[in-house]
């Protein structure tokens, strides 16, 4: 198990990462390239749900002017980034793209020690059980694992979950530092707008929850039918993870979620930063 010192530590180190929790665009940087920001906001685009995108398109997403597009997009499909459609005269990612995301999850070496454990985790609750990492307003499952006989709720790695309704969200901004999480927050605000009190009200529960018993749940927030439950996991580096659970609600009540299962998640999260990773 983490000793409180290691703990401390690893906080300590996350701190002092707000960059790296949430990535901010600097206002006045010399050494910030913004071609190469805008040129990756383009690449982002295509994360917004649509898999193939024209030019105004990806203007509308971004806030880019059409013209910087375009000299971007030239320039991504030249570099392997992006492959273009002629006959729809749009774009879609390409290779180059999968390669990066590849090699990352292939180095991950929290992803490959962490794997016996969640298998055994999966096979003893009989729920999906899965490591997410962060990205902007999302989290991004990077590892899932199944218990034997299920077929429910397998998620793909590469599949992105929204900040505010799901327990691996919630679980990311309940351990983020003060600064990070109020980054998060005001984008959420800006994205939900109106929607924002209701969702804001959800999330402030789980991270008073997490205060309380060292989890936070999802009942129903993010998809009706599932119940979840998300633990931050404290990297080496400082970086924090979330390791969660999910099953359909008609197998898991969030009774028992809560009182026995997230438990168990919290002493499996404890367990990985344990492997020194």
């Amino acid at each position: 198990m983490a000793t409180e010192a290691t703990k401390k530590t690893r906080a300590k180190k996350a701190d002092l990462s707000v960059n790296n929790e949430v990535p901010v665009k600097p206002e006045k940087d010399r050494k910030f390239v913004e071609a190469l920001s805008r040129g990756l906001d383009v690449l982002r685009a295509f994360s917004q749900g649509s898999v193939i995108l024209g030019n105004q398109d990806i203007a509308r997403i971004t806030g880019l002017p059409k013209p910087t597009v375009s000299r971007m997009t030239y320039t991504l499909t030249k570099l392997g980034y992006l492959s273009y459609n002629p006959i729809l005269e749009k774009y879609q990612l390409s290779s180059g793209v999968l390669a990066l995301g590849y090699a990352y999850v292939s180095n991950l070496k929290v992803r490959q020690l962490a794997k016996p454990y969640m298998d055994e985790f999966a096979r003893r609750t009989n729920m999906s059980v899965g490591l997410t990492c962060h990205d902007r307003l999302h989290m991004i499952y990077v590892e899932n694992r199944m218990p034997p006989e299920a077929t429910l709720l397998r998620m793909e790695i590469g599949l992105r979950l929204p900040m505010a309704t799901t327990a691996a969200g919630r679980a990311y901004c309940a351990a983020v530092s003060d600064g990070a999480r109020k980054i998060l927050m005001d984008g959420m605000a800006k994205k939900y707008g109106d929607q924002w009190p209701e969702k804001k009200e959800g999330l402030d529960r789980a991270m008073e929850e997490y205060k309380t018993s060292g989890f936070c749940l999802s009942l129903g927030e993010w998809d009706r039918n599932i119940n979840s439950a998300g633990v931050p996991v404290r990297l080496e580096d400082g970086t924090i993870m979330v390791l969660t659970c999910a099953a359909p609600s008609y197998l898991i009540s969030g009774e028992k979620l809560r009182d026995s299962i997230a438990h168990q998640l919290a002493m499996l999260a404890s367990d990985i930063e344990s492997l020194g990773v």
